[in-house]
């Protein structure tokens, strides 16, 4: 995506979106979380406090999961654990 093409999405002047770019001013939070919207892509990602890309669909669900009560999150966590194990042995092979 453009410069000129994110800035129009978020509403702004394309030479603010540059400043940004170029950290010589920051976003407000509402545009850092349009910014994250339109790329989506999280907050966390946006500002570098994480290097994992995680999709909106994955987001929402790892949030669904975190209101879920402990045994119903453990049977989940069991679940994903033995796709991890899988995974890692199928990359041995």
């Amino acid at each position: 995506m453009s410069q000129t093409d994110l800035a129009s999405k978020l509403g702004i002047h394309k030479n603010v979106l540059g400043r940004y770019e170029r950290d010589e001013v920051k976003p407000s939070i509402e545009i850092a979380r349009k910014i994250a919207d339109i790329l989506d892509v999280s907050l966390d990602y946006l500002t570098g406090k994480t290097d994992i890309e995680m999709d909106k669909n994955t987001q929402k669900r790892i949030l669904e999961v975190s209101k879920f009560n402990e045994e119903d999150k453990n049977h989940i966590f069991s679940v994903i654990d033995a796709f991890i194990a899988k995974r890692k042995i199928q990359s041995i092979l």
